[in-house]
Formats: C-alpha cells, structure tokens, sequence
C-alpha cells in the first residue's frame, strides 16, 4: 500500500511532526484544521466564518490526494464554547448537507491559540473510483 503524507507549511507541522494530510491507500485523513492563515488566526470571533475557513483547509488538503467533498466520510468539530454550536453546525451542512458525513462534535477547553473557536478534521474514502 502506498502512503502519502503532505504538508502546508503551517507554523506547527515541522514543530510538532504531523502531517496537514495523509493518503493510505483508499482512505485520507487530515490533521486538524484551524482558521489559521500565514500563520495568523482569521475571523477571529466569528465561529461560523472560523468553520468555514477550516473546512477550507481541509478539504483543499484533501484535494492534494484526489479526494472531493462528496469523498468525506467523517468529520469532526471541536468548538470551544457550546453556544458556538449551531453556527458551527450550520457553517458544517453549508459544506455537507448534501454529502451527510458522519460527524462528531465536542466542547473542549481550548485549542492550541486562544484566538480559535473551532477545529476540523476530515476523513475520506476514495475506494469507489
């Protein structure tokens, strides 16, 4: 099986040893994705845009291994406040209403700048091309 593993050249990759995005054979993973831009968290304050903007990341990680939206099988959102929720769940079906992943989100404590409200990660499966 052949594995592929990429990287963004975000400011933790090479700091902390992980991947954006990893492919092994028909499934790919990415590592978690924040609304973080050339190193500097956007939208700071609007969970819904910070949402968007990670799944973003994501999905164009998920691109560089040949995977598409409609290839997402699982996602998982980690939001730093409940009330936060319903945005991040609406700004989630803007991108996957339709492809329905399975999906997992968690109130957690904080994420690794204070800046961030949420935190994705995708999992695809490429085995029906």
């Amino acid at each position: 099986m052949t594995v592929t593993r990429l990287g963004s050249g975000g400011p933790w990759e090479a700091a902390f040893g992980y991947s954006r995005v990893v492919r092994a054979g028909d499934l790919a993973w990415t590592a978690g994705c924040t609304a973080t831009v050339d190193g500097k968290v956007v939208h700071v304050g609007d969970p819904a845009a910070q949402t968007a903007q990670a799944l973003r990341i994501a999905l164009n990680a998920l691109a560089e291994v040949g995977a598409e939206p409609a290839d997402v099988i699982r996602s998982r959102m980690y939001v730093t406040d409940r009330a936060h929720a319903d945005e991040v769940g609406r700004a989630h079906n803007a991108v996957f209403g339709a492809v329905r992943p399975a999906a997992t989100m968690v109130v957690v404590a904080g994420l690794i700048d204070p800046d961030h409200l949420v935190e994705v990660e995708l999992e695809a499966w490429l085995g029906d091309r």
